[in-house]
C-alpha cells in the first residue's frame, strides 16, 4: 500500500508539473470563445444553439491539445530566455521538474491528438490542422526578431472562433472571421499590458517587445487602440451574424470590462496580474453566458 502511495503521489506531482508548465488554468482564455462560435454555428444553421455532445467533447480536447502544443512549444524553446528572467526562471522547463525529453512527448502527444481529433470532425477541420499548429508554435520564433509577436500570440488566440465554426459548419464564415479578429485584438492588447512586466528585461536582452520598442506610456496608447478594434469587431461580429439584444450586451460588458482592465493598470502596475487574469478570465465566460442566452 506504501509504495502504491508513493507511485499516485509521484503521478500527481509530474501532473501538477505539467499544469504548471503550460498554466493550464489559462485555457479560461480560449475556451470560451470556440464554445461561442460553435453555439452560433449551430443557431444559425439548425435554429438551435446545440451542437451535440459529441462536437462538445472533441472541441474541448481540440482547444485543449493545441493550447497545450502551444505552450509546449514556447516553453522549450524559451529555456535560454527563461532562466535569464527572475519572474520565470521557476518554472518547471528551467529548474528541471520536467526535462527536455518529456517537454517534446508532450508537445508530439498533444500535437497528434489536435491532429487525430480534427479528423474525427470533419475534412476541413483535418485539412487546417497542421496549418493551425504551425501558427501556434510561430509566437515563440516572432519575438526574437519582431515585436508584431503580441499580435501573433493574438491571432493563434483567434483561431479558437475559426475551428468552432469549422466544427459545427464546415466552412469558414465571415462573421466567424469578424469574432476572431476580436479576440485577436483582444489578446494582443492584453498580452501588451503583461509585457510592461518584462520591459526591462527584454530590452537588456535584446528582445523585441512593443514595451521594450516603445516604452509604458505608448505601449498603453496602443493596447487601448487595439482593445477599441475588439469592441469594434465584436460588434461587427453581431451586426453580421444578425443577433439580438443578449449578443449586443455581451459586446457592451465586454466593453466596460476592457476599460475597467485598463483602470487597473494605468493606476498601478503591480495590478497587471489581476488585470491580466481576473479580467480577462472572466470577460470570455460573461461573454460566453450572454450568448448563451441569445441562442436559447
Amino acid at each position: 500500500m506504501r509504495n502504491e502511495e508513493l507511485k499516485r503521489n509521484v503521478w500527481i506531482e509530474k501532473l501538477n508539473d505539467f499544469s504548471e508548465l503550460v498554466m493550464f488554468k489559462h485555457s479560461v482564455f480560449s475556451l470560451p470563445f470556440i464554445f461561442i462560435a460553435m453555439l452560433v454555428a449551430a443557431y444559425l444553421d439548425t435554429g438551435s444553439g446545440w451542437f451535440g455532445w459529441k462536437l462538445l467533447l472533441l472541441g474541448t480536447v481540440a482547444a485543449v491539445s493545441a493550447r497545450n502544443f502551444a505552450m509546449g512549444v514556447n516553453r522549450y524553446l524559451d529555456r535560454d530566455i527563461d532562466i535569464l528572467n527572475p519572474r520565470t526562471r521557476n518554472r518547471p522547463s528551467v529548474d528541471g521538474r520536467v526535462s527536455d525529453t518529456q517537454m517534446v512527448l508532450f508537445i508530439l502527444v498533444n500535437a497528434l491528438v489536435f491532429i487525430g481529433v480534427a479528423y474525427l470532425i470533419n475534412a476541413l477541420a483535418f485539412a487546417l490542422s497542421i496549418p493551425i499548429l504551425l501558427v501556434l508554435g510561430a509566437y515563440t520564433f516572432f519575438k526574437r526578431f519582431s515585436a508584431m509577436a503580441h499580435l501573433i500570440l493574438g491571432v493563434s488566440l483567434g483561431l479558437a472562433p475559426i475551428a468552432g465554426v469549422v466544427a459545427v459548419s464546415g466552412e469558414i464564415t465571415a462573421w466567424s472571421v469578424w469574432l476572431a479578429a476580436g479576440v485577436m485584438f483582444w489578446v494582443a492588447g492584453f498580452d501588451l499590458l503583461y509585457s510592461l512586466q518584462d520591459m526591462e528585461f527584454d530590452k537588456a536582452n535584446n528582445l523585441h517587445s512593443i514595451p521594450s520598442k516603445f516604452g509604458a506610456k505608448k505601449t498603453m496608447l496602443i493596447a487601448r487602440a487595439f482593445h477599441l478594434m475588439t469592441v469594434i469587431f465584436w460588434t461587427v461580429f453581431v451586426v453580421s451574424a444578425q443577433l439580438g439584444i443578449w449578443a449586443e450586451s455581451a459586446v457592451v460588458f465586454a466593453a466596460l470590462m476592457l476599460t475597467y482592465e485598463h483602470y487597473l493598470v494605468n493606476k498601478d502596475f503591480t495590478k497587471i496580474d489581476r488585470a491580466f487574469f481576473t479580467v480577462n478570465g472572466y470577460l470570455g465566460f460573461v461573454f460566453l453566458f450572454f450568448i448563451i442566452l441569445e441562442v436559447a
